[in-house]
């Protein structure tokens, strides 16, 4: 597993530096809330690491996250990362082949993200399980599972270690890899081990609990070593 930190500003991302790939949210603007082009390009220049970039938890506006996706990867984003806030596989279909067709035809080397919530039943969004096989034959090359409501419910209160398996062998059979994110705890480190995803996403976590305060340095370290 590999661990993605998600700071909101170039200080809170240097103190992420022990992670293995940096991701620049604004955390005020929702669960994969956009940051500004600025930010991202100044936390690209200071980072050692990949840099993922958030780009909105998108409802059904595929020009709209097509330019938000192109304008991430100009800013100097590794990896771009998108949710669908919206029910539907044609319309999933269509957000996300224009994502990867505005990320992969000028930069085929960057990564293209494509999150459903695990929350999706409350949300009325479209499902992990179907999002996956969509993302897979558009190109993309991450199928990610996130909480849509940042209430302080953990992606493991919506799906068990036996669905996130599922989840992520699933992935792995269409050539796609796994994050996994929501509301992560140093005590589901047990389950994530054995689920063997190849991203786990925090923020929250590193915070003391509490997304919307400071990521703590030590914090960092302390889950870097562990996940490594």
């Amino acid at each position: 597993m590999r661990l993605l930190v998600s700071p909101r500003d170039v200080a809170e991302a240097k103190r992420s530096s022990a992670a293995d790939i940096i991701d620049v949210k604004r955390p005020a603007e929702g669960s994969l809330g956009a940051n500004f082009p600025w930010v991202i390009r100044a936390v690209r220049n200071v980072s050692e690491r990949p840099v993922s970039a958030a780009i909105g938890d998108f409802d059904f506006r595929p020009g709209g996250a097509a330019l938000a996706a192109y304008g991430a990867a100009h800013a100097g984003a590794d990896y771009i990362k998108i949710g669908l806030m919206f029910a539907g596989s044609e319309k999933a279909e269509e957000v996300i082949e224009a994502v990867v067709k505005a990320v992969k035809d000028e930069f085929p080397e960057k990564y293209v993200v494509i999150a459903a919530y695990s929350d999706h039943e409350r949300l009325g969004t479209i499902s992990p399980f179907a999002m996956s096989p969509i993302a897979a034959a558009a190109g993309a090359d991450v199928a990610m599972v996130d909480t849509g409501i940042k209430d302080g419910k953990s992606t493991f209160d919506f799906m068990d270690e036996v669905a996130l398996l599922k989840f992520t062998t699933m992935n792995r059979k269409s050539g796609l890899q796994t994050a996994l994110a929501g509301a992560l705890r140093f005590d589901h480190l047990p389950s994530l081990r054995r689920i063997n995803p190849d991203i786990i996403g925090v923020r929250g976590m590193v915070c003391g609990g509490n997304r919307n305060a400071t990521i703590q340095e030590d914090l960092v370290l302390r889950l870097a070593r562990m996940v490594g």
